[in-house]
């Protein structure tokens, strides 16, 4: 026993994390997605006090504006990828070279981005959401335009953030969005109920507390983190090699993203077409949704560093052992925490100034979407992260965009307009994709076949 227990000690030593830096890592990434998502939602909340209208344009306008956050997000995975695995090989001039030339190409991107939709948003909106009534229509406009120039800030913020979560150094942006958070929400009152500017009211503060966060999280990212950090001689220089290795991951994870938000934006036009009550309860769900997908969202980026420092050490068995070990915490945690969200939930409903049909249907809308949120998406979701971080990018995206596409856009239409279910059948679709997505990935990992990819 004794000669066992030694065996045991030397093993936990040799760990690239123990249950500490785990917790360290875990617990600051959680309560600063809390926060991201608490405004998401006093934003809704604060906005239904202009009426229906103002809800349903800014829903349909940030299910449009998720399209190219995800996509910043994605180019930000592709780069803490390819840096926790340096870190693993324990290679930090390139990892201090990678994470510069990410700054470098987010800028760039999110920049011609926003060039791109500042001219045409408004046909676009007419495209995507033209049906619905002006008032809503009006409200969209509104809103889209002045959340479009937050594109760069968010694109900055979430390279910088690549380079703490990479190391593992949690806490720095979870200090930042309490910053910003609290900028967002006294903005967010004083616009509405002090200046009476509506939907403008809870767009200018989101602008302004995206570009706090960006100019903070990089002027700290100049200095020393372990040998890692920003330097102008990489930011300003165009390395194809490094850019490929970053793009490789970026470009399947962000084709993977931007085709699941677009189909996101099609069944939002869909949404529209079931009346002004469907669209609000809709909008206030998806809401409380991004609260109870909060488990999920902050284990993503936990899987990715965890894992790609193990794959970039080329130590496989512990790979598979952190795999294991984070499911297991994800799936508690994330079945603890779907059941306190949906407790809650008519407590919350309450202050919304909607109408009871509304509010009954939003109760039945965060019922089903918990149930699978706790048991499914830890596997269709962070689960896959984990395999992209390993390198197996491209199975992952062939996977997530045959389900997105086969199951959750066929199967929302079938259910939600051939069948009559309305936003209850698009709420089923999204759950059966996440379970057969979930299912394939777990097989997957079983199957072995991730161990086999090089990234670096």
């Amino acid at each position: 026993m004794k000669s066992d227990s030694i065996v045991i000690e030397n093993k936990e030593k040799r760990m690239f994390f123990t249950n500490e830096t785990l917790r360290a890592m875990i617990i600051p990434l959680f309560l600063e997605q809390l926060l991201v998502m608490l405004v998401g939602l006093a934003d809704t909340f604060v906005v239904s006090f202009v009426g229906e209208a103002a809800v349903s344009g800014v829903s349909l306008v940030n299910s449009f504006n998720t399209i190219f956050i995800y996509l910043f997000t994605a180019l930000a995975s592709g780069g803490a990828v390819v840096v926790s695995q340096y870190i693993g090989r324990k290679w930090h001039t390139k990892a201090k070279e990678g994470i510069s030339q990410l700054l470098m190409i987010s800028v760039l991107f999110s920049l011609f981005l926003s060039l791109c939709i500042l001219p045409f948003g408004k046909s676009l909106l007419q495209l995507l959401f033209g049906r619905v009534e002006s008032s809503v229509m009006d409200a969209c406009i509104t809103y889209l335009r002045i959340s479009v120039f937050s594109y760069p800030a968010l694109a900055v913020y979430n390279a910088g953030a690549a380079l703490y979560r990479s190391i593992g150094k949690t806490k720095t942006t979870m200090h930042i969005s309490i910053l910003s958070n609290i900028i967002n929400v006294i903005g967010n009152i004083i616009g509405v109920f002090v200046l009476r500017a509506g939907v403008a009211g809870v767009a200018y503060p989101s602008l302004l507390a995206r570009s706090f966060s960006a100019v903070v999280i990089t002027v700290l990212c100049f200095k020393e983190h372990d040998g890692i950090r920003y330097d102008k001689k990489y930011i300003f220089k165009w390395d194809k090699e490094m850019l490929s290795r970053i793009l490789r991951v970026a470009i399947p994870n962000g084709i993977e993203s931007g085709i699941f938000q677009f189909v996101k934006v099609a069944l939002s036009s869909v949404i529209a077409l079931f009346g002004t009550y469907q669209i609000a309860a809709n909008g206030i769900a998806q809401s409380i949704w991004s609260v109870a997908a909060l488990v999920g969202v902050t284990m993503g980026p936990v899987y990715i560093t965890v894992i790609g420092q193990c794959m970039g050490s080329k130590d496989i068995q512990q790979a598979v052992y952190f795999f294991k070990k984070l499911t297991k915490i994800t799936v508690a945690f994330s079945i603890v925490w779907n059941l306190l969200v949906f407790a809650i939930t008519p407590f919350m409903i309450n202050f919304f100034s909607v109408s009871e049909e509304t509010k009954h249907l939003v109760i039945l809308l965060v019922l089903v979407h918990n149930i699978c949120n706790a048991l499914a998406y830890p596997f269709a979701d962070p689960f896959g992260k984990g395999l992209r971080a390993a390198g197996d990018v491209k199975y992952t995206m062939y996977i997530s965009l045959g389900t997105t596409i086969g199951v959750r856009l066929i199967l929302s239409y079938l259910f939600g307009i051939m069948l009559h279910m309305g936003v209850m059948g698009i709420a089923y679709a999204m759950c059966l994709d996440w379970i057969s997505r979930g299912i394939i990935f777990y097989l997957r990992f079983r199957s072995g076949k991730w161990k086999e990819f090089t990234l670096i």
